[in-house]
């Protein structure tokens, strides 16, 4: 098969409409909405709080002169403008040459641009090479995805510099302007300092954070010495992967960042979604439905 960074922008949605539309369409029963609910800006009535919900409505106001929490319920509009902040930083070269995470970055985005869209929704996106952010406006129907897809297929350099992922959550914050479904989707290798503009961002908009990882992250194989470069700064080390209790620390290494990065996360209120390049994006897409049923 070949590589989502080799077709054509109508070659790999059609790819998508194909082996993960279709097969989404039986199990979600054709219904998006069982996977992203609009939010509505609508008032329509007050409530006294229950367990469950969500945080972000409870009205401050009437809390304190009842003297229990109560919540504002919104009439829930029927479209939607969802964004997608994307990190194409070079971390995210990473991977097999077949499918690295920044082909599953693609792939994930056209789907999800595409379910959307043939909702009547508008989806945009905000891309970050390592620079300054680039903002694809946010629009509907099937040309419009396929605009956004030939974008992200484009070459492109990322800047020799670390991910600032705190950088761009906060010009996203100052982009997005009405309330919003907003996609994170990077692999979270980033300096310290982005839980605050993404827990900004979670206050309003409905914010959903998506780790696309690789499992050679996570534990190398036994094949003796090898060169591993940094891709974002371009530093080079000489490791021995035949050292069994190195490649031990490096996986418990990973597995305490993983932890920590979903307790980050879950401080700001959200909850990650990892992919791997190795996982079947039907399975990814009915799992997150269920987990965001379960949420509401």
């Amino acid at each position: 098969m070949a590589s989502p960074l080799a077709l054509t922008a109508e070659a790999l949605l059609r790819r998508v409409e194909w082996t993960v539309l279709r097969p989404l369409d039986g199990q979600l029963q054709g219904d998006y909405r069982t996977l992203f609910t609009g939010s509505g800006i609508d008032f329509r009535e007050l409530r006294e709080y229950v367990p469950g919900d969500d945080l972000r409505r409870i009205d401050w106001n009437v809390t304190a002169r009842m003297d229990s929490p109560y919540v504002r319920e919104y009439s829930e509009d029927r479209e939607l403008n969802a964004w997608f902040v994307l990190d194409r930083s070079g971390s995210m070269r990473f991977g097999p040459e077949h499918r690295g995470k920044e082909a599953v970055l693609i792939e994930f985005t056209a789907t999800l641009a595409r379910l959307l869209t043939r909702g009547g929704n508008r989806v945009g996106a905000i891309l970050y090479d390592g620079g300054t952010p680039v903002t694809v406006p946010a629009r509907a129907g099937r040309v419009h995805v396929l605009r956004l897809v030939h974008r992200l297929l484009e070459p492109h350099e990322a800047a020799r510099t670390p991910t600032d992922l705190t950088a761009l959550l906060r010009a996203s914050s100052g982009i997005i302007r009405q309330r919003s479904l907003v996609l994170v989707v990077s692999d979270f290798i980033t300096g310290p300092g982005w839980e605050a503009p993404l827990r900004l961002l979670a206050q309003r908009h409905d914010v959903v954070p998506v780790q696309i990882v690789d499992p050679l992250e996570q534990e190398l194989p036994d094949v003796g010495e090898i060169v591993v470069e940094d891709s974002e700064t371009g530093e080079r080390v000489i490791v021995d992967t035949g050292d069994a209790q190195f490649r031990g620390r490096l996986r418990a290494l990973a597995q305490a960042e993983q932890q920590q990065l979903r307790e980050r996360v879950r401080s700001c209120g959200l909850d990650l979604t990892t992919v791997s390049t190795a996982d079947d994006l039907v399975r990814v897409f009915v799992t997150l439905a269920a987990r965001r049923k379960v949420m509401r």
